[in-house]
C-alpha cells in the first residue's frame, strides 16, 4: 500500500490548482487531506456540510465529489479574490452555497444551524469560536481540522496554539477523536 491516490480527482481540480498557483494562495489543503475529506463526505448521505475557509476551493471540490446529490455545502471565506476562484469553477453546483463573510460574524449569526460535517480550515471554528462551532455539529457529525503538524508558514508562537487546541479537544467529553500524524496533521472528531 502507498499514499498514492488511485482514484479520479474532482473534474475541476487541475483548473482550480492552476488558478490557485497563479493567485499566490499558499494555504490550500494538501491532496492527501482532500482525498480524506472526500471519503468522509461520502459517509453523510443527505448531509448538511459546512466548510469554514474556502480558500480557492480545492478542498471544496473534493468535499463536493464525495457528497451525494441530496446533500448541501455552505462554504465561507473572507477573501473575495480567492473565493472568486472557487466560484468560477464550482459556482454552478446547486449543492454549494459560497459565502463571502467574516467568519466570526457568520458563526455568531448562524449559531442555531446544525451540520453533519464541519471542515474548519481557518481560525474561526478552530482557534476561535471553537465551542460555538462544535455546538453546530449534530450528534454523529464529523468535525475535521488539518494543519496540526508544524508548518513552514506558521508564525512564531503558533505551535503552542496548536498544542493547546489539541488539549482542548482531548478534554471534551462530547467528542470521540482520532489524531493522525499524516499529511499535514489531521484531527477527526465525532460528536457523541
Amino acid at each position: 500500500m502507498t499514499e498514492e491516490i488511485n482514484q479520479p480527482f474532482p473534474a475541476t481540480y487541475s483548473q482550480i490548482d492552476e488558478a490557485t498557483k497563479q493567485s499566490g494562495f499558499t494555504m490550500a489543503s494538501d491532496v492527501l487531506t482532500c482525498s480524506l475529506l472526500r471519503t468522509l463526505a461520502a459517509t453523510k448521505p443527505v448531509g448538511k456540510f459546512l466548510e469554514l475557509g474556502t480558500g480557492t476551493g480545492l478542498s471544496t471540490a473534493w468535499i463536493l465529489s464525495g457528497m451525494d446529490p441530496h446533500s448541501t455545502l455552505v462554504s465561507i471565506d473572507n477573501e473575495r479574490k480567492f473565493l472568486d476562484i472557487a466560484d468560477q469553477f464550482l459556482g454552478n453546483d446547486k449543492r454549494l452555497k459560497l459565502l463571502h463573510a467574516d467568519g466570526e460574524k457568520w458563526v455568531n449569526d448562524n449559531r442555531n444551524e446544525k451540520y453533519d460535517y464541519i471542515f474548519a480550515d481557518t481560525w474561526h471554528g478552530k482557534y476561535l469560536l471553537l465551542d460555538e462551532v462544535l455546538a453546530m455539529l449534530n450528534v454523529g457529525g464529523l468535525y475535521i481540522i488539518d494543519d496540526m503538524l508544524p508548518q513552514s508558514n506558521w508564525p512564531e508562537g503558533h505551535q503552542q496554539k496548536a498544542t493547546d487546541l489539541v488539549k482542548k479537544l482531548e478534554a471534551r467529553t462530547d467528542l470521540i477523536l482520532t489524531k493522525q500524524v499524516w499529511a499535514t496533521g489531521i484531527i477527526i472528531a465525532v460528536k457523541k
